[in-house]
């Protein structure tokens, strides 16, 4: 299948590292042309070199950004635009929020979560539709979790506001389908990568157990018997923000080895 890829203008924010850095090395090997960007430079530094290296694609580069800054997330859009002339697909991701329940959250927990899980994506997605409007044409993924379809116990923050991707992206789905501007969300399931690991250890903490007890029985729980692996989200994010994906837009996907048990 052609993705249709090459030389394409693509960001992927928040890919130091995780699932970030995984979708940005697919999209490296489609022969796209990848702007990556975190808060870190070493770890963007040490990303970049990675993709060039395993992509064998020379078009990788990096700019800083915190994405709960609306300043950097103009001169990251900015960046993408002086090197390539547009942005043809943006991949928003974001950090999780702290795991607890309600009472353990402040204001101030809610509207920093709020800025990150968010926000960041309101505010990217405005950066990038001048561009996509222009030349009629664009994806934008919005990277969530899971509890897109089955709310998580222990992540009230990240149930709440993953929510709001989704209806985020279903209105913008309405409204940019005209332009032929295609807006999807694509939540990962239990993914081996550090987010993944952290709350592994968290759950044993409270069970007073070890992190490898709680994955060995959360894979009991997922039909394919297994965490996936960080290139298998990454496939199907690509799949999405490809050119071709030409009639699937306003969707949720979940990719999970069959966990969410939910319709």
């Amino acid at each position: 299948m052609d993705f249709q890829l090459q030389g394409k203008s693509v960001i992927v924010t928040a890919s130091s590292k995780g699932l970030g850095k995984a979708t940005a090395l697919e999209f490296a090997k489609e022969g796209a042309h990848v702007l990556i960007s975190s808060r870190n430079e070493e770890e963007l530094q040490a990303a970049k070199k990675e993709i060039q290296e395993v992509s064998g694609n020379r078009h990788v580069d990096y700019a800083i950004c915190d994405v709960t800054n609306s300043d950097q997330i103009k001169q990251l859009v900015q960046k993408a635009m002086d090197w390539n002339g547009t942005v043809d697909v943006l991949i928003n991701n974001a950090g999780g929020p702290p795991a607890g329940t309600f009472d353990k959250f402040t204001d101030e927990d809610w509207e920093n979560a709020f800025e990150l899980n968010l926000l960041s994506f309101v505010r990217t997605v405005r950066e990038v539709l001048p561009s996509m409007r222009k030349q009629q044409s664009g994806r934008i993924i919005n990277i969530a979790s899971s509890s897109i379809k089955q709310t998580l116990d222990n992540l009230i923050l990240s149930n709440t506001f993953r929510a709001g991707i989704v209806g985020l992206s279903k209105s913008l789905s309405q409204e940019l389908a005209g332009d032929n501007i295609l807006i999807n969300t694509v939540g990962p399931g239990r993914i081996a990568t550090d987010r993944v690991a952290q709350l592994d250890e968290k759950r044993a903490e409270k069970l007073g157990t070890t992190a490898e007890e709680v994955k060995k029985q959360t894979e009991q729980s997922i039909p394919i018997g297994r965490y996936g692996e960080p290139d298998e989200f990454a496939r199907a994010v690509v799949f999405l923000a490809s050119g071709a994906n030409t009639y699937l837009t306003g969707q949720a996907l979940v990719v999970d080895g069959g966990l969410v048990k939910a319709l």
